[in-house]
């Protein structure tokens, strides 16, 4: 199948673009490189750099290169950002998916699968979080994604769009030598590794007052190796008309103090850790009920270790101690 992959310069796009072709799929890469990285990108794929959310150009290059399906990265996807620019947010996430879904139905492409997220849900009512939870989103981030998969329903049931929606809970870990290369970085386990290189004196712990064991928030983690694979087994599964959305996790917990202690002992590095308060927004406890994608798409995630996502994403940051500039 021919498959354009937005934003599959970044992190868990360009993973999974390998996939696809180690899948035997045809694939081109549309990414303006604003937060991605060219090298990210596999050989084999065809690097477009232009704006996913010009219908006119996308629609040229569907038809020229007889896009299949079109999975879908490209985002803004900063919470405490999207707070503080909730308009460049709605620009960019909702109305760059209009204008990708806009050349979607003038080039004849009938299966898009969305890269979206748990923070559709908010604070949940109960955990693990089943699909079927209320949809009540806490941030601008979240709120876009809800918007772009409300609007994928439509599409689905007046045009016959297949889609897919899956919604990640903690992305993790490195594979096939790419990994997280954020600017700037906010995700937990590359900070903690940032600090075990000597390239943060310390790591801060926000929030140590939760109704958890420790007192730190909880969060589900899935290595990125196994998000690739559910984006290829969902696009594989795709029928017209028929849409669905996905609870991408590994259903088990790790809190903040978990996580750390998880990277003392991949690195051997005794890490300098500093307690400050909540942020906004952070629930408590994040855990994904991902059976929906074991029974429809044969999908189970195998790398459920934390100190073994913590490894590969180890291996890859000594490696590339200056990200993909290095």
């Amino acid at each position: 199948m021919n498959v354009l992959v937005t934003g599959g310069a970044g992190y868990i796009g360009s993973v999974t673009a390998q996939a696809l072709l180690d899948a035997g799929h045809r694939v081109v890469v549309v990414d303006d490189l604003t937060t991605g990285h060219h090298d990210a990108v596999p050989a084999a794929a065809r690097l477009v750099v232009h704006d996913v959310g010009d219908a006119e150009a996308m629609r040229a290059l569907m038809a020229e290169e007889r896009v299949e399906a079109v999975m879908h990265f490209a985002a803004l996807s900063l919470v405490g950002d999207s707070m503080r620019q909730p308009l460049r947010y709605y620009r960019r996430n909702v109305g760059g998916a209009i204008g990708l879904l806009e050349a979607c139905a003038a080039a004849g492409v009938g299966r898009f699968v969305l890269s979206s997220t748990a923070a559709v849900y908010g604070t949940p009512t109960s955990v693990p979080i089943p699909e079927t939870a209320e949809l009540r989103p806490e941030s601008v981030y979240g709120e876009t994604k809800l918007a772009i998969e409300r609007l994928l329903h439509w599409l689905s049931v007046t045009q016959g769009l297949g889609y897919a929606a899956l919604r990640y809970f903690n992305a993790a870990g490195a594979a096939g030598g790419r990994g997280e290369d954020h600017r700037p970085e906010t995700h937990l386990i590359p900070l903690v590794l940032q600090a075990a290189l000597g390239r943060l004196e310390e790591v801060t712990v926000f929030g140590t007052d939760y109704p958890t064991p420790d007192g730190t928030a909880v969060r589900d983690y899935v290595h990125v190796e196994d998000l690739a694979a559910a984006h290829v087994l969902a696009l594989e599964a795709l029928e017209p008309g028929r849409g669905a959305a996905y609870n991408l996790g590994n259903g088990a917990g790790f809190s903040v103090r978990e996580v750390i202690d998880a990277c003392r002992r991949v690195t051997g590095v005794d890490l300098r850790v500093r307690e400050g308060p909540r942020r906004a927004g952070d629930p408590p406890v994040l855990v994904a009920d991902a059976s929906r994608a074991a029974a429809e798409l044969g999908w189970r995630p195998r790398h459920t270790s934390l100190d073994a996502i913590v490894a590969s994403a180890w291996e890859w940051h000594r490696s590339h101690p200056e990200g993909y500039a290095a």
